[in-house]
């Protein structure tokens, strides 16, 4: 393995992530270099229950992502750090309880049965299965977040949102010369003139929301409602704001790319889509599928999981050691970069059996060992989403594949990307005819 300099690093990482990961990182534990900064590129499950759980404190999320997200999302729980971030999420946790996040669930199976709709009118040609999920994922969130987002204008956040990614969201020259923070970054210096209206459009509905919840409440009222247990403080109106947007991008996005690619591996797979649809008509009969069907869905579920392991929305991980370590024998000086390539270590030889094979039987059989299979992180700062996010993929496939079968477009295969999340370039085409 030859690395790359700099420049070809900073190429590689603007035209796709997926790039900076080697080869060799799906058969070695650990793998360290340098472009501009010390880093090391960890696929071992305890060193990264080490990172993740045990010295969770001394890996704080890198400059890299803070430097690309906080002009989107400000110091929200996603990025936060110490005392500032534990408070957020002690106040949060409840909102995202099993309870709450079933009663959400009518939202998933509306917006399931209305891209159900969609689809059905594009029989006989080829459909965008990422569009579609993107628009069903987003109906979700905006229903969920702001009981429909009466004052926002959806399409022009999700605009805001998209070309966001697309261009502030990319790897700078300046980040992988280690520049600090205070250095501007000229694609970050300023959020794009929509993400700012947003901004300030979500913070007249807080403003408009307090005093007057919803029946039955939304995830903006739980949230006005989340104090803090110990000290019974508050998110103030910025604080609010900055976690809405978090969940709005994190909540819609990454659920719209599971979909996405499970629905194209389920099209090349006629015989675990036949599992699949058998298992959701016995459970359905018909019907949209809702929060109590989920545990009725085993296989839908481990295609989830399966689809997870092989695509998962966010492919890499960073975090900057602020203390001197050891990781498998190597030395972690502060201010190295520590990789979690989770593409790479959920293809990794050593720990899967035939790694890049779409077996969701899988997860049916034994459970991955909880450190070789992190698609929403661990330790503390696990996704705190995690659950929503499975619950609303599972019914949004499993009313799906029930209605539709699914089968690929010749020459039409997407590439996986990633800027920030994981894409599909072009789009998933496939062909989509009732059953």
């Amino acid at each position: 393995m030859h690395p790359m300099g700099v420049l070809d690093s900073l190429r590689a990482g603007r035209r796709n992530v997926l790039e900076l990961i080697p080869d060799l990182a799906t058969h070695a534990p650990i793998l360290s270099g340098r472009t501009g900064r010390r880093w090391h590129m960890v696929m071992d499950p305890e060193a990264l229950r080490h990172v993740l759980r045990d010295r969770v404190e001394d890996y704080p999320k890198s400059l890299v992502t803070k430097l690309m997200l906080q002009p989107a999302i400000g110091d929200s729980l996603f990025v936060a750090e110490g005392a500032h971030w534990l408070w957020q999420r002690r106040a949060a946790a409840p909102v995202f309880s099993h309870r709450n996040v079933a009663a959400l669930a009518p939202v998933m199976t509306a917006a399931a049965l209305r891209a159900v709709d969609r689809v059905a009118t594009q029989t006989g040609r080829a459909v965008d299965l990422h569009a579609e999920m993107v628009a069903a994922t987003f109906e979700v969130i905006a229903d969920v977040t702001l009981s429909g987002g009466a004052m926002l204008d959806r399409g022009a956040l999700h605009r805001a949102i998209d070309r966001y990614i697309a261009g502030a969201a990319r790897l700078s020259l300046l980040d992988l010369l280690g520049m600090p923070a205070w250095v501007p970054r000229p694609g970050r210096m300023v959020a794009s003139p929509q993400l700012r209206q947003m901004k300030a459009a979500a913070d007249e509905a807080i403003t408009a929301r307090r005093g007057a919840p919803q029946s039955p409440p939304d995830l903006l009222d739980l949230l006005l409602e989340a104090a803090d247990p110990e000290t019974g403080r508050l998110m103030t109106t910025a604080e609010l704001r900055d976690n809405l947007l978090t969940f709005i991008v994190a909540g819609h996005e990454t659920t719209a790319l599971t979909l996405a690619w499970a629905t194209y591996l389920c099209a090349f797979d006629q015989k675990v889509q036949d599992a699949a649809r058998a298992e959701a008509q016995a459970a359905l009969g018909g019907r949209a599928a809702e929060a109590a069907d989920v545990p009725r869905l085993p296989l839908i579920r481990a295609i989830i999981e399966e689809t997870l392991r092989l695509y998962p929305p966010a492919a890499m991980l960073s975090r900057t050691a602020r203390t001197a370590d050891r990781l498998l024998g190597r030395e972690v000086r502060a201010g190295d970069t520590v990789i979690l390539p989770i593409y790479a270590l959920h293809r990794h030889h050593a720990l899967w059996d035939d790694p890049d094979a779409f077996r969701p039987a899988r997860f049916l059989d034994i459970r991955p060992d909880r450190y070789a299979f992190l698609p929403f992180g661990d330790g503390p700062r696990i996704c705190i989403g995690a659950n929503f996010a499975l619950q609303e993929a599972v019914i949004i496939l499993a009313t799906l594949l029930q209605r539709f079968r699914l089968t690929p477009v010749p020459g039409c295969d997407p590439t996986p990307v990633m800027i920030l999340t994981l894409r599909p370039k072009g789009g998933v085409w496939l062909m989509a005819d009732p059953v």
